[in-house]
């Protein structure tokens, strides 16, 4: 399903997607499978498993940043 990220509290990591079809879902911080600064605003495709929304993959910059590892920095002496 997509839909857009409608609000997003910070403080409690909690935040309202609208679906494509008007539907509104609450959704957990710990849902977003792309993390990546400001979402309010931002296009999604989620899951939707007992009228919840699952693996949210935030739509913006590459497509593969969803499957990428996070590297661990470099230290340089």
């Amino acid at each position: 399903m997509q839909g857009q990220i409608t609000k997003f509290h910070e403080r409690i990591g909690f935040g309202v997607i609208r679906a494509s079809d008007g539907r509104k879902y609450r959704f957990a911080r710990s849902e977003i499978r792309n993390p990546n600064g400001r979402l309010v605003g931002l296009d999604v495709d989620f899951v939707v498993e007992s009228r919840s929304p699952r693996d949210i993959i935030l739509l913006h910059g590459s497509p593969w940043s969803v499957f990428a590892h996070p590297t661990p920095a470099t230290k340089r002496s």
